[in-house]
């Protein structure tokens, strides 16, 4: 296993090495769940300045997205589209990068720790699947690098769920 902080000097390296090795953890396997608590642990050994490195599947009878596979403290089980980081995420369908949750209007605290937040919906043939969400306990630690390499990384996912 590797981080980022053993290829600092090129990130972009080290995420290209990441999205090898996921694809090659998820060839063959079809079950979404093993394949998206594989995608939590495999994000979290990887990148540094994190704590909190999960997925939250979209349930379609209630509208809202549902905790599922993730690397960190107990969360919130529930979150409403539209509502917080990861709703808007979901209901927009797009990537947000938040450099001070405490600024987001209606973000929701499931961690006091958490400063920054990446989400990357997950949408596959038009339909929302869900979204990935990664917290830090530093403001600022997410940029467009880390957008662009973790689309890239949920694209190769969505193959596998």
């Amino acid at each position: 296993m590797f981080s980022v902080q053993q290829y600092s000097t090129d990130r972009n390296e080290a995420y290209s090495l990441l999205i090898k090795q996921l694809s090659a953890l998820l060839e063959g396997e079809t079950n979404a769940t093993a394949n998206l608590a594989n995608a939590s642990a495999l994000l979290n050994q990887f990148l540094d300045r994190v704590n909190w490195v999960g997925f939250y599947t979209f349930e379609e009878e209630s509208n809202q997205l549902v905790l599922g596979p993730f690397q960190g403290l107990p969360a919130c089980v529930r979150i409403p589209l539209g509502r917080g980081v990861c709703g808007t995420s979901a209901q927009n369908q797009e990537t947000l990068v938040v450099k001070d949750v405490h600024e987001f209007p209606g973000h929701i605290a499931c961690d006091a720790a958490s400063q920054s937040e990446i989400v990357v919906p997950l949408v596959k043939d038009g339909k929302l699947l869900g979204v990935l969400d990664i917290d830090s306990p530093e403001k600022a630690r997410f940029d467009e690098m880390d957008r662009e390499n973790l689309e890239k990384f949920t694209n190769i996912l969505l193959q596998y769920i």
